[in-house]
């Protein structure tokens, strides 16, 4: 049986909260901790300008509670079930490589998270967190639909 702590990656979608529900029950089964996780962009804007630092400031603080906000589903939703979690968010370009080194960094043995199931063009214009973390990650991953 699996023990160790669990990653769930969350965007704040249905979707992803189904894969949150489905994470703490499986921590829940098996006695592991929860590690909910969401990757912020950076601010991309580098004007020049007393604006510049306004704009990036007030871009972090958005950017900062709607991930607090999505953190806040997990942390509910395991303390109900009895589950001890921590949550962690990051700042990259690159969501798959920011839940690949999270989950490593907080010595996870599981991700876990949800696809939307993109095919065709829009799979092939959006791309796919999830299946970038499948290519690249050596830890198991578990995809929620």
């Amino acid at each position: 049986m699996f023990n160790g702590s669990i990653l769930v990656a969350t965007d704040g979608t249905a979707l992803s909260e189904k894969a949150i529900a489905v994470a703490v029950e499986l921590a829940r089964a098996t006695g592991s901790k929860l590690v909910g996780f969401t990757a912020v962009s950076p601010y991309r804007y580098a004007g020049i300008g007393e604006s510049s630092g306004v704009a990036a400031a007030d871009h972090q603080a958005r950017i900062g509670a709607d991930a607090s906000a999505r953190l806040a589903v997990v942390e509910r939703q395991a303390r109900a079930a009895g589950v001890e979690c921590h949550t962690s968010m990051l700042e990259d370009d690159e969501p798959y490589r920011a839940i690949i080194g999270s989950a490593e960094r907080h010595g996870c043995g599981l991700i876990v998270m949800a696809s939307h199931g993109r095919s065709g063009m829009r799979a092939l214009v959006l791309g796919s967190e999830t299946q970038r973390v499948l290519t690249h990650s050596t830890l198991p991953v578990l995809v929620i639909r």
